[in-house]
């Protein structure tokens, strides 16, 4: 089977295609400035859409037999069923959404499809507001074609490779792994910053710097450093632990704390 690793070229090509779905689509109803209220979010959405394709079926299964028997907190288990720390109950993934012909219905079912997400993204989503953008891109008609081009075959979001054969022997688009998706997220938070004359520190820290952090702190105390497992509850703590790679620290393995913040988009 071909394999195929996602480069600095393919990383910026996603970018620039995420990119372009602002100014594609969001032109004359968003100012530029605003642009980044509908892409972030629909980034993540995506990227977790992507991760729930392939057990979507078992989730709705698990679903119907919760509702059957009367049980009242359905997430752990359907949680369970989707093999992630988070979950979608509703019937819908986003594909679905784009043989909506009317702008109602497709309103309609898209905030089903947002209020079928476990606790910990609606979590997420409040952070973003992104709520209160939906009646503006469905009264501009523009709703539809942002989850047409998030979903179009033309880009990978997603953990596992997409194929160009049947066969599954010709890879068309890498799969991005967590640090590859952490990477075009960052990237597009500094476009976005640059382009509103923000500086993008403000609001992240770019790689090269944590790497930096990651040496100057671990470094001087790398024989002490004991092969064992470590569970840290320090968010900075744990991304250093990361860039580093806990494999060149001798730390068999590593688990964040509760205190540490969600990281199911990540």
């Amino acid at each position: 089977m071909e394999e195929v690793q996602v480069d600095n070229q393919a990383y910026n090509a996603i970018v620039s295609f995420i990119w372009g779905i602002a100014d594609d689509c969001l032109r004359d109803v968003y100012v530029r400035g605003k642009y980044r209220d509908v892409i972030l979010p629909m980034t993540v959405i995506r990227r977790l859409d992507t991760m729930l394709e392939g057990r979507k079926k078992d989730v709705l299964a698990m679903k119907r037999q919760l509702d059957a028997a009367g049980i009242a907190n359905q997430w752990p288990a359907l949680c369970h069923a989707a093999g992630q720390a988070f979950c979608n109950a509703s019937p819908f993934l986003l594909k679905d959404l784009t043989s909506r012909a009317k702008r109602q219905t497709l309103e309609v079912d898209f905030t089903a499809y947002l209020d079928g997400f476990s606790p910990n993204v609606q979590e997420i989503l409040d952070k973003f507001k992104f709520r209160d953008q939906i009646s503006t891109m469905v009264d501009a008609d523009v709703l539809g074609a942002v989850i047409d081009r998030f979903t179009s075959s033309d880009i990978n979001l997603g953990p596992n490779p997409v194929y160009k054969d049947e066969e599954k022997k010709i890879i068309r688009h890498p799969g991005l792994d967590n640090h590859g998706m952490g990477t075009i997220f960052e990237e597009l938070i500094r476009r976005f910053n640059e382009d509103n004359n923000e500086e993008a520190g403000e609001h992240w820290t770019p790689r090269d710097v944590v790497e930096l952090m990651a040496d100057l702190a671990f470094s001087p105390v790398a024989e002490k450093i004991k092969d064992t497992t470590y569970s840290c509850y320090d968010k900075m703590t744990t991304e250093m632990i990361r860039a580093k790679g806990r494999e060149s620290l001798g730390i068999k393995g590593f688990s964040a704390g509760q205190r540490e913040s969600r990281e199911v988009a990540a």
